[in-house]
């Protein structure tokens, strides 16, 4: 089977339509047997070593006194761990086949393109006309072709020895839930599954890296701050040169930096979009039942209203704050969405930004190239599905011991 055309656009497309009972049931495999604390959990050591990895990279360029490039680096971390996660190896390193990377990274530029039929159904022509369908089809196939192989390989794998719970991957864990679910009477075809394995490149790939891009930033632009977080970590460490993912609960200013980040830069600017489902009055505003409804998530991060000078990076006012990322406490906060359909991925997410986070400042001191001023460092956001920086993160490491 091949992935549909509309594949791609898997994520808006079910965000829009009415859920049934199929795709609640996808849901549910999600957020009960792939992305459960047990299951993040069991990915401990591949975050771990991923972490120490870039560490050690960045370790070995630190002597040049030469800027590293941090929004590159943060890329390739994330695209590692995801595909260690999900696929059981990496793809898309130097001489690798294919060109893994390049695909994903058309891929997600796919995503947060414009489509005009979306919006005006009787234009759904002009996708032909300016090449987006070409594309689309493109990238389709190759992802397909791609997908294909790495299903055939864990079929393959799963006839030669059993793994461990431990040593499964997402692949291995759709791949036993499919043959379970035959017998519950609930069908996950190959494309089902295909398409589960694209969802999670889409919310665990430039949504994490992009996080880590922009705390980098700030921390770069409020050295005060930087060296308050250090503080807490070296503390936390005792001695330790490494950062491991049971000591981040004791890291409360940690925490709120990574919230203070997600606040000014959600990573998503304009959520998934929703559909009403009943008619509803907001400011004034009349919504009908069945409008498509986009939630603008940087706006609120920076609304007066909400926040005390919503524009400063001043991680200081989540400490002893009962607001979280998960609309809990209100919607204030919602880089993940909110209620029952927000991102399943949130605590994978949360653990990998706050270990690698942790880590950098642990093990490294930092500064902005030289001759650069703080005031001169540019914080342009790029357009997209994602808002990442418009200019790579370029800084200089130091070796703390």
């Amino acid at each position: 089977m091949k992935i549909s055309h509309k594949l791609l656009y898997q994520a808006r497309d079910i965000s829009t339509a009415p859920y049934g009972e199929y795709w609640r049931q996808m849901r549910s495999v999600c957020v009960l047997q792939l992305l459960s604390a047990k299951r993040v959990h069991s990915f401990r050591n591949v975050r771990e070593e991923e972490t120490a990895l870039l560490l050690e990279i960045i370790g070995d360029q630190s002597s040049s006194s030469f800027p590293v490039n941090l929004s590159g680096m943060f890329g390739t971390l994330a695209n590692d761990i995801i595909c260690r996660v999900v696929l059981g190896r990496k793809y898309g390193g130097e001489g690798e086949v294919g060109g893994f990377k390049e695909l994903l990274g058309e891929f997600m530029r796919l995503l947060g393109s414009f489509s005009v039929g979306d919006f005006i159904p009787w234009l759904w022509w002009v996708n032909r006309i300016n090449g987006l369908d070409s594309r689309v089809e493109r990238v389709a196939e190759a992802f397909d072709e791609f997908l294909d192989g790495v299903v055939d390989q864990h079929l393959e794998d799963s006839r030669k020895f059993i793994k461990g719970e431990e040593g499964k991957d997402v692949v291995d864990v759709l791949l036993g839930i499919q043959e379970d679910s035959e017998k519950d009477g609930f069908s996950m075809d190959r494309d089902s599954i295909k398409a589960v394995i694209l969802d999670m490149f889409v919310g665990g790939t430039d949504t994490t890296y992009t996080v880590l891009e922009w705390a980098m930033a700030e921390l770069l632009r409020h050295p005060r701050i930087l060296k308050k977080l250090q503080d807490e970590v070296t503390e936390v460490s005792k001695g330790k040169p490494d950062i491991s993912e049971s000591d981040l609960d004791k890291m409360p200013y940690l925490k709120a930096v990574i919230k203070e980040t997600l606040r000014l830069y959600s990573p998503i600017p304009l959520l998934a979009p929703r559909e009403s489902s009943q008619d509803a009055k907001i400011k004034g505003f009349d919504i009908p039942a069945e409008t498509m409804v986009i939630v603008n998530a940087w706006a609120i991060g920076r609304d007066r209203e909400l926040w005390d000078e919503p524009e400063e990076f001043r991680p200081e006012r989540f400490l002893n704050s009962a607001v979280d990322f998960k609309g809990n406490d209100g919607f204030q906060l919602i880089p993940f969405g909110g209620g029952r359909r927000s991102c399943p991925g949130v605590l994978f997410a949360m653990t990998t930004n706050e270990l690698v986070l942790a880590n950098l400042v642990h093990r490294f001191d930092w500064a902005l190239p030289h001759g650069t001023k703080v005031e001169d460092l540019d914080m342009t956001e790029c357009i997209g599905l994602i808002i990442h920086r418009k200019v790579p993160l370029l800084a200089i490491p130091t070796p703390r011991f």
